[in-house]
């Protein structure tokens, strides 16, 4: 896979995994998470961590697979219980691929000093007692690949112009900002003052209609 296919790549494993949804949904025992596929990016012989939670479901083993992008496969890597006993896959190194569980509703997948030919997608199937499935999206692991970075986002603030320009000896700078503000209020005491003279006038039987209507506007 060329390093700069990372993003042509996301969309076309969410637009599969997006497939795979849609025919799996008829199976009750099939449980499709609807989380987006994620990458990491870990540097050449450092260590990668790939998650695993179950959330709402109690889960009583997990399973992990690797999908190669180079040729298209998938792997078995292995299997974890409550009980903390592994089971690698065929020709699965130990050694470098750790199965754990961190917490009662969570297990991680490590991988020891990561290399490029460990680039794939990495996820897991999460089952419980009932034989339940929970298919997780997974993680696509890019050793080595520079993640994309956004370009920053720069925000220019508009500049603010003063309303009032007046020096402290002149006395009528604070009355051209409270004068608008006391027309305003005077405006809207006479308009309640009209209103409510126009209620006090209205007979018993329209006052009442008058509040119905309001009440069902």
């Amino acid at each position: 896979m060329a390093r700069t296919g990372a993003g042509t790549t996301m969309i076309l494993l969410t637009l599969a995994w997006t497939l795979l949804t849609a025919s799996q949904a008829s199976d009750p025992n099939v449980i499709l998470s609807q989380e987006m596929l994620a990458a990491l990016y870990p540097k050449l012989l450092s260590n990668g961590t790939v998650p695993c939670d179950c959330r709402n479901v109690q889960c009583d083993s997990v399973y992990w697979f690797r999908t190669v992008l180079a040729t298209s496969q998938v792997q078995y890597l292995g299997r974890l219980n409550n009980a903390n006993i592994a089971n690698h896959g065929v020709g699965v190194n130990k050694a470098r691929f750790l199965f754990k569980r961190k917490t009662k509703t969570s297990f991680m997948l490590n991988i020891i000093k990561v290399t490029e030919e460990d680039t794939g997608i990495y996820s897991c199937v999460l089952t419980d007692r009932k034989n339940t499935e929970v298919w997780k999206s997974g993680i696509l692991l890019l050793p080595g690949v520079i993640p994309p970075t956004l370009p920053p986002t720069t925000t220019t603030k508009a500049p603010i112009k003063s309303i009032c320009r007046c020096s402290s000896r002149a006395n009528g700078c604070s009355s051209l900002v409270l004068w608008p503000l006391v027309g305003i209020l005077a405006a809207l005491a006479l308009t309640l003052i009209c209103t409510l003279y126009y209620f006090s006038r209205l007979p018993k039987k329209c006052r009442h209609r008058f509040v119905k209507k309001r009440l069902l506007t």
